[in-house]
């Protein structure tokens, strides 16, 4: 399945933020705890991704450090600030609007009818 990349851009933030609120983590790790809470339906690429925690560096939302994996390979790990902390939360109640404003259109549409696709017809008859 492909997700649009709106819906993409729109869930990244509070993604990131939520997953940072589990614990301090690095790029990859985060791209692959993405694809796993979706089932392999969602992947980001490292040029979504980067720019993304660099923006949420510099608002402040979480901070960096270097580190070292267990192979000895230097890599930035990010952790959450009290204000990314914050930002989560208020993400989170935005977010539960918006899902909450689909859900009562998802339950409207079915009560629509789903048009049956065929071959049209000129003049409205066969």
């Amino acid at each position: 399945m492909h997700i649009d990349k709106d819906l993409v851009a729109a869930s990244a933030t509070p993604l990131v933020l939520g997953i940072l609120a589990e614990g301090e983590s690095y790029g990859y790790a985060i791209a692959k705890r993405v694809a796993e809470l979706s089932g392999g339906r969602m992947s980001w690429t490292d040029g979504m991704l980067y720019p993304l925690l660099h923006r949420l560096e510099r608002n402040g939302l979480v901070e960096a450090s270097w580190g070292r994996s267990g192979s000895g390979r230097r890599r930035k790990h990010y952790a959450l600030t009290p204000a990314g902390h914050e930002a989560l939360a208020e993400r989170r109640r935005q977010w539960d609007v918006v899902a909450e404003t689909l859900g009562e259109v998802w339950r409207t549409l079915s009560d629509v009818p789903t048009p049956q696709a065929g071959p049209a017809t000129a003049g409205g008859t066969a």
